[in-house]
C-alpha cells in the first residue's frame, strides 16, 4: 500500500543525493499462459504529482488508457521492452522480465542515472539501482512505468485477438480464464503460447491420446 511517506518518497530520496533523473520500471505480463512480457521505464519531471497515477491492478481498464496519454504527455522519457513467449519458454520468465525491464531502461533518452525498479531483482545494468518490493504501489515512477506496460501489453493481446479469436485474447489478455483453459483443450496452442507453463487440462488430453484412450 502507500506509504505515509508518499507516492514520490523513493524519487525525493535519490534526488536528494544527486540524481537527477530517477527512472521506475516496471512490467506486465508475467503470469499470462500467453503472449509476451512488457516492462517499461519511465522518467517523470522533478516534484511531478498526480494522485490518480497508482498500481496498475487497482485502475480500471479506461483509467488506465486515460493515465496512459497523461504519462505520454508528462513523462520526461518513457522507454518499453519486449520479450516474446518464445523466449520467455527459453530463458524461463524471471530472466525475460529482466530482459524486457533491462531493454526499457536502454530505450530511455535521456538516459536515467538512478533506477527504481519494481520487485526483488536489480537489472545487469551499470546504473546506480534499487528494488523495491510492491514499489508500484510506493512509488510514483514505478506506478507510472506499470500503467504503461499494462496498456501496452493490453493492446498488444488486443491485436492477438483478431489474429486467434479461438482464445478470446481480447477478454482474457492471455491469462489462465476458465474459458481460455476450455480453449486451449479444443484448439491447443498457437504460437504466442508459452509451452513452458503447464497447463493440467491440456496436458491430461495429451497424456490420454498418447495412451490411446
Amino acid at each position: 500500500m502507500q506509504t505515509s511517506r508518499g507516492m514520490d518518497c523513493f524519487e525525493r530520496e535519490a534526488r536528494g543525493r544527486g540524481c537527477r533523473l530517477v527512472a521506475g520500471v516496471d512490467e506486465a505480463g508475467r503470469g499470462p499462459l500467453a503472449g509476451p512480457v512488457i516492462a517499461a521505464a519511465v522518467i517523470l519531471p522533478p516534484d511531478y504529482a498526480d494522485p490518480e497515477i497508482r498500481d496498475s491492478k487497482t485502475l480500471t481498464a479506461r483509467a488506465r488508457e486515460q493515465l496512459y496519454d497523461v504519462i505520454q504527455r508528462d513523462a520526461v522519457a518513457i522507454g518499453i521492452g519486449v520479450v516474446e513467449a518464445e523466449v520467455i519458454d527459453a530463458v524461463n520468465i524471471l530472466q525475460a522480465t529482466l530482459a524486457a525491464m533491462k531493454e526499457a531502461v536502454l530505450e530511455l533518452s535521456p538516459a536515467p542515472d538512478y533506477l527504481l525498479i519494481d520487485g526483488l531483482n536489480r537489472i545487469s545494468l551499470a546504473i546506480p539501482q534499487e528494488a523495491i518490493v510492491r514499489g508500484d504501489a510506493q512509488s510514483l515512477s514505478i506506478a507510472a512505468a506499470s500503467i504503461i506496460a499494462k496498456v501496452s501489453r493490453d493492446r498488444v493481446m488486443e491485436m492477438y485477438h483478431r489474429q486467434f479469436p479461438q482464445y478470446n485474447f481480447l477478454n482474457n489478455k492471455g491469462y489462465g480464464t476458465q474459458e481460455h483453459r476450455a480453449a486451449l483443450v479444443q484448439y491447443g496452442r498457437c504460437k504466442i503460447h508459452r509451452w513452458s507453463f503447464r497447463v493440467p487440462e491440456i496436458d491430461q488430453v495429451q497424456i490420454n491420446e498418447t495412451l490411446g484412450f
